[in-house]
């Protein structure tokens, strides 16, 4: 397998680059990617955007997802990715079309009712011998509000559960916790509108969590002026995404649909616009993550290294 790293960092520049729109992203719109025919490279494709996710297409080629967010799934074929602000995906294409040059485009996926920038980045993927003058073979964008093809990419990713790499799962759960997202403009407005609001924003309430203990997170999209589709990254952990839906979480009936089976593994979820995302992990890296503390156990593998001897308390600088 030829593996182009540095040509694909390049390339990753074009695709976020329609977020800032400045004179670099001028420089580096038209990237090409040189390739040879008939081999096989591996792109590693990040979005670097703020807060939007990304469809990715080429013109007549496949990529098979190899991983995501460094962890191995079950490889699957597709036209298109679907990534979220700070996801990765490894995906593996085979130059196999007639030698040319091939549209590579990145377009915003927004299923809320609100205006946004639908500006669209684009690269090549130019295959070595062609004279530029080759007229480039396009690829059409799927439609800005494509909820089909975003939930059909997202239920394609399952785990590898093999005995080499094996999906473990917390089945057994210590913690159970549910996180309401609201949308940075109804918070805005909110603290406009209420200096309560903005007092209480002041503290943030952090669950504490034993060392080792299973948890099972519910991520609640929930907008008080529009909803919006939420990025969420669990520092210091990987988690599986074990059920998704749209409305409210029901614990009743939505954890019967859960897969505790080969749920996809990552450290950063899209919580869908109006839905839920539910999540597990195991709390085994002591600290403070996110909205929870994590106790320390036995010995240096275990725990945080204590504060040094010298280092200044809060009460200095009061």
């Amino acid at each position: 397998m030829a593996s182009t790293w540095l040509q694909v960092v390049a390339l990753m520049m074009v695709l976020v680059a329609w977020a800032f729109p400045t004179t670099v992203e001028r420089r580096i719109r038209g990237f090409k990617l040189q390739v040879d025919q008939g081999k096989t490279y591996m792109l590693r494709i990040v979005n670097v955007a703020l807060n939007e996710e990304l469809f990715f297409r080429t013109a007549n080629h496949k990529l098979t997802i190899v991983e995501v967010d460094v962890v191995y799934v079950k490889p699957f074929t597709t036209d298109t990715i679907l990534i979220a602000p700070s996801q990765t995906t490894d995906a593996i294409i085979t130059t196999t079309q007639q030698a040319g040059k091939y549209l590579m485009v990145v377009s915003l996926f927004m299923d809320a009712p609100i205006v946004v920038d639908n500006l669209t980045s684009t690269a090549s993927l130019h295959y070595s011998g062609v004279v530029t003058s080759t007229i480039t073979k396009l690829v059409a964008l799927p439609p800005q509000n494509s909820t089909p093809v975003a939930n059909s990419f997202i239920n394609s990713l399952k785990s590898l559960n093999s005995a080499t790499y094996p999906a473990k799962v917390p089945l057994t759960i210590l913690c159970f916790s549910q996180l309401v997202l609201e949308s940075i403009l109804a918070k805005l407005v909110s603290m406009a509108h209420n200096h309560k609001f903005l007092q209480q924003t002041k503290g943030t309430k952090l669950y504490r969590l034993p060392y080792n203990s299973t948890v099972q997170l519910v991520l609640q999209d929930t907008g008080m002026i529009t909803p919006e589709s939420h990025p969420i990254h669990l520092h210091g952990f990987n988690f599986f995404v074990v059920g998704r839906g749209i409305g409210n979480f029901n614990p009743n009936k939505d954890p019967k649909s859960f897969n505790l089976f080969d749920p996809v593994e990552r450290n950063t979820v899209g919580v869908p616009m109006s839905g839920w995302t539910a999540i597990r992990f195991r709390a085994d890296n002591p600290g403070l993550k996110m909205a929870f503390v994590v106790d320390n156990r036995k010995g240096p593998l275990e725990s945080i290294t204590p504060p040094p001897s010298d280092l200044p308390v809060l009460s200095q600088f009061e």
